[in-house]
């Protein structure tokens, strides 16, 4: 098949041409257009009116979780809302049968209620990143529900995925900073607190963008995760096995910990109710529905293999 993929160039993006590239021909779409290993050619957005030809589009272009806050919210809905809306244009007109949108967990919820987050969640994004994937996916459902028949007829497919935290060799997320505290030999201070977190090894990602490429899978959303959860100390634990250093891990009075946050809080410290919320809530993401949806009963790689892998890729990187 002849692939296009926006935002080839990132980490993602990367990934997917190392997994695609020997059985499609792969084309890119980017604000960069340099030549890569395993990609035919990559154009630029001004030129994607000319374009034709693909049979599938992976939308992969956006602008990722700003975790300092920093970003203006308008850029959020200029990138994610505002390039989804004009490539999901283009592949409507276009021959492509299917489309592929990277949307992400945060455009459901910013945290999960009950055991696990499923994609029967009525979508409560928080921040502008969740909004703005929000945004995005309603205008495709928008527009499908205008062209349901139309593109049924044409034998179109659209898939709008929700992975929740991706990692891989290669990544510049949150667990570069974790890994970094932990190389210092920093002490972790939350021990007490055993929370459960879902995560998305980008070699399962890959996985699943090929299946539903190439199998005869039913449009709708999925979420993305790998089968098990992993707690903040069993991260530790593994970074630590890794880089063979002793596992510092602090059990402090949780009671105590909540009153230091209070008062961090009130202070403006940086830890406060919020940041502790995030670094100790339990964030389960199911996967049930895409297994079912590509005929598995597991994912390829297990979430504690995955991680070790991503730990090892950042032994020797300079950050």
């Amino acid at each position: 098949m002849n692939i296009l993929i926006t935002g080839i160039h990132g980490f993602v993006g990367s990934n997917l041409v190392l997994s695609l590239k020997d059985r499609h021909v792969l084309y890119g779409l980017d604000i960069v257009t340099p030549e890569k290993e395993g990609v035919a050619r990559t154009y630029s957005w001004e030129e994607l009116e000319g374009l034709g030809g693909f049979d599938a589009i992976v939308h992969l272009a956006g602008k990722a979780h700003d975790t300092k806050n920093e970003a203006l919210a308008e850029t959020y809905f200029t990138i994610n809302t505002g390039l989804t809306q004009k490539v999901f244009d283009y592949f409507v007109k276009s021959s492509a049968k299917k489309f592929i949108f990277f949307s992400s967990v945060k455009a459901a919820a910013d945290f999960v209620v009950g055991d696990k987050l499923t994609e029967e969640v009525i979508p409560t994004p928080k921040g502008p990143y969740g909004e703005s994937k929000i945004a995005a996916e309603n205008y495709i459902l928008e527009r499908l529900k205008v062209k349901n028949e139309e593109l049924r007829m044409q034998g179109k497919k659209v898939y709008i995925l929700r992975p929740c935290m991706i990692h891989g060799p290669g990544n510049k997320g949150n667990l570069n900073l974790l890994f970094n505290v932990v190389k210092k030999g920093i002490p972790w201070p939350l021990g007490d607190f055993e929370n459960r977190r879902s995560f998305t090894s980008v070699d399962n990602l890959c996985y699943v963008v090929n299946g539903l490429i190439g199998k005869d899978v039913s449009s709708g959303i999925y979420h993305m995760a790998d089968d098990e959860t992993v707690s903040t100390n069993e991260l530790i634990r593994v970074m630590c096995e890794v880089m063979r250093k002793k596992t510092r891990i602090w059990h402090m009075n949780k009671e105590l910990v909540k009153d230091c946050a209070g008062l961090g809080t009130l202070l403006h410290l940086p830890l406060n109710l919020e940041r502790l919320r995030k670094l100790t809530e339990n964030y389960v993401v199911s996967n049930e529905k895409i297994k079912r949806a590509l005929g598995i009963e597991r994912m390829p790689v297990r979430a504690v293999d995955g991680l070790r892998k991503t730990i090892e890729s950042f032994i020797d990187f300079k950050f």
